[in-house]
């Protein structure tokens, strides 16, 4: 048994007991013992130690240097080599200290003469092949990793990546470019497939948005989102298709929504879509209104077939904002930049606002100006750290820039609206797309502080606020009917919410406008039963064609299953079902109207409670489902605050267009993880046992 460098005869013999040949072992070789076959010794201290027999008969290891005696071998028992190792290197060695400190050298130790010295082993380290290499999982990953973080395909061709790569694996065969492009473009169909089934699947329709990116040579990219909830009640939002257009001139747009219809099986099931109508003229927009209510008549006359993008229209609001008072936010922004740029200044300002005791935990951020929130936090902690700002140019000559007590207070009123703005767009950030409910009550207290602004005996409000104030009343028009029919959907609010936000936004028109919701809220509700009506005459309970009740008596008859009651009274019972049936009934809508509102809460799941409620009303369920799934903005959850237009890249231009949706609809659908057919799959009659 071999004995390991620096372990112990403990760790060697546990048991205590060594035979004779294992005891002969342990000696170091010499050079009479060549032809002994016995596995030489390699821990260090052997260069410096040599084992002898001593007159009692135990074996000792002597040093070299001061001939000093240790144990090593008594009986059964092995000592070791630790006590050698601390003679050697705590230089306790008595003839080497001597040495050492006459010449002033370091220790060193003579090692012991030997014709073979030890070879150097190492211990054993894990091996990896029990894992097989997999050429084509290599392949899959390396296309996932381009797909997931946006590498250009060409990275498998870099000569770095390519040495990186070897290095790891030896075995791999890089890929070529159009190798990973096929990969790439294998991942998208597969998903895609799966993403259709899943779509075709549920029983709701489908509400589209669409958004508009544009590039340095003027070609427009159109990305088709659709909105969905699926029959667990699950919100999802999916890239479909990225066209690219030359422009968006005459009938383009058109051709974009024919290609998503086509692609996913859409005819007929689009319910509702939002654009950007920055994009477009009043004359396309018109045309475009016309193209999908001829493709898809869909219900209110295709007033749900085209909205504004609100992420847009806040941005506008923002960007008016900051334009109006440019002069202040551009001393504040200096200001703060003043501070900012110096580790020192940052300092003496932060000492300052401890002696001045000012409250405020806001930390000075210098804003990003493409990002208007950025400008918002900015202006927020400045204003809170005025006081700080208003004495920084006596502690500090080299501060020049004189902010008024005016300029203040115009901040001060800026950051007021834009809070307002902040707090609507921040819902448009959620990881979750939000359901259209949430935002009736939101905008509405945009459009009401706005107009009561707008009327303020004071200058500096009623300046800034009045444009913002037109401006939003165009969006709040086009929009305030569908935002009211969503939170109508909610048992937290239904239609009283609406009631109470008309009575103050319109005043004397209110009734007027809570009519129109009330009748396009029915008239929705009759288009949905009608519907379910045509499904329910159409197929029956199994999902199998119906069959007539000519057809149901004559099969009764032939299996003589007519059953009848003892008491001879079944015509009584015959005649009031007749009499129950012809009574005037509530209808689903009336009766979800009239209940008692649910509790308001902050973890209320809108969602949730028309899952639990679905039996109770099968098809106002449905048409919550549609209406909750509506869209209000058009752009990514990363992109609400932008200010500049979206443009596609350099790199991504250069793609063949087939290559640029799939990885870019690919990169949009992992994210949520892949779709299995298995948890999604529902039978007809399961579905329409929910509606």
């Amino acid at each position: 048994m071999e004995l390991q460098n620096g372990e112990t005869d403990n760790e060697t013999h546990q048991s205590g007991v060594t035979t004779s040949m294992e005891l002969e072992s342990y000696l170091p070789l010499t050079p009479m013992d060549n032809s002994n076959k016995r596995r030489r010794k390699k821990s260090f201290v052997w260069d410096y130690f040599t084992v002898q027999t001593a007159e009692d008969g135990c074996i000792k290891a002597y040093c070299n240097q001061c001939n000093k005696a240790f144990a090593y071998i008594n009986g059964s028992k092995l000592a070791g080599t630790s006590h050698l190792k601390r003679h050697i290197a705590l230089g306790i060695c008595p003839v080497s200290r001597e040495r050492n400190q006459s010449n002033g050298t370091p220790t060193t130790f003579t090692k012991r003469n030997t014709a073979n010295p030890p070879r150097k082993r190492y211990r054993a380290t894990p091996t990896f092949a029990s894992f097989p290499f997999d050429q084509n999982r290599c392949n899959h990953d390396i296309a996932i990793m381009i797909i997931m973080h946006e590498y250009p395909l060409y990275m498998v061709e870099q000569p770095g990546f390519i040495d990186f790569v070897k290095n790891l694996q030896p075995q791999f065969n890089m890929m070529s470019y159009t190798t990973v492009q096929e990969e790439c473009t294998s991942i998208y169909l597969r998903e895609k497939e799966s993403l259709l089934n899943f779509v075709c699947g549920i029983p709701s329709r489908i509400s589209l948005s669409i958004d508009v990116w544009t590039s340095s040579d003027t070609t427009c990219y159109v990305f088709l989102k659709g909105h969905f909830i699926d029959n667990n009640w699950n919100s999802h939002c999916r890239i479909l298709n990225v066209v690219r257009l030359p422009s968006l001139k005459d009938d383009a747009l058109n051709l974009a929504v024919v290609t998503c219809l086509s692609n996913w099986q859409l005819s007929g099931r689009v319910y509702a879509l939002t654009v950007d109508q920055s994009f477009l003229s009043d004359t396309i927009a018109m045309n475009f209104r016309s193209f999908l209510v001829a493709n898809d008549p869909n219900f209110l006359n295709g007033q749900l077939l085209l909205g504004n993008c609100l992420a847009q229209v806040l941005c506008q609001l923002a960007q008016n904002a900051l334009s109006s008072t440019s002069e202040v936010v551009w001393k504040i922004r200096e200001s703060v930049k003043y501070v900012k740029t110096s580790l020192v200044r940052e300092e003496k300002f932060i000492e300052l606002k401890h002696q001045l005791k000012v409250p405020s935990n806001k930390e000075l951020s210098i804003d990003n100006q493409t990002k208007w929130d950025t400008t918002f936090h900015m202006l927020v902690a400045a204003c809170e750290l005025k006081e700080v700002f208003s004495c920084l140019d006596a502690s500090d000559p080299n501060y020049d820039l004189n902010i008024s007590v005016d300029d203040w207070k115009v901040a001060e009123i800026l950051c007021t609206y834009l809070k307002y703005f902040f707090g609507v767009a921040n819902i448009l950030t959620s990881p979750c797309y939000p359901t259209a409910n949430v935002f009736f009550p939101e905008v509405s207290k945009i459009q009401t502080e706005l107009t009561n602004a707008s009327m303020s005996q004071d200058p500096l409000v009623r300046d800034l606020t009045k444009p913002l104030k037109d401006k939003f009343d165009k969006y709040w028009k086009e929009c305030c009917l569908v935002l009211a029919l969503a939170v109508v959907m909610d048992p937290r609010f239904k239609l009283k919410l609406v009631e109470f936000i008309f009575s103050k936004v319109f005043v004397q028109n209110a009734d007027e406008w809570i009519r129109i919701v009330d009748y396009g809220l029915h008239d929705l509700f009759l288009q949905f039963t009608m519907e379910t009506l045509t499904l329910s005459e159409t197929f029956g309970e199994d999902g199998n064609i119906g069959i007539s009740i000519t057809e149901l008596q004559d099969e009764e008859h032939q299996g003589e299953i007519f059953l009848t009651t003892g008491d001879g009274l079944s015509d009584f019972d015959v005649y009031i079902s007749e009499i129950s049936e012809g009574q005037q009934t509530k209808s689903e809508l009336d009766r979800y109207l009239e209940e008692e509102l649910s509790p308001k809460s902050q973890e209320f799941d809108v969602l949730s409670w028309w899952r639990l409620n679905k039996y109770r009303y099968p098809t106002l369920a449905k048409m919550a489902c549609d209406i909750l799934s509506m869209p209000v903005s058009t752009v990514n959850r990363d992109s609400v605050f932008d200010t500049e237009i979206r443009r596609m890249d350099s790199y991504r231009r250069s793609l063949p267009s087939a290559t640029l949706e799939a990885l870019i609809c690919t990169r949009d659908w992992l994210q949520y993880g892949s779709l299995q057919s298995s948890s999604t799959e529902t039978s007809d009659a399961t579905v329409k046992s929910e509606f």
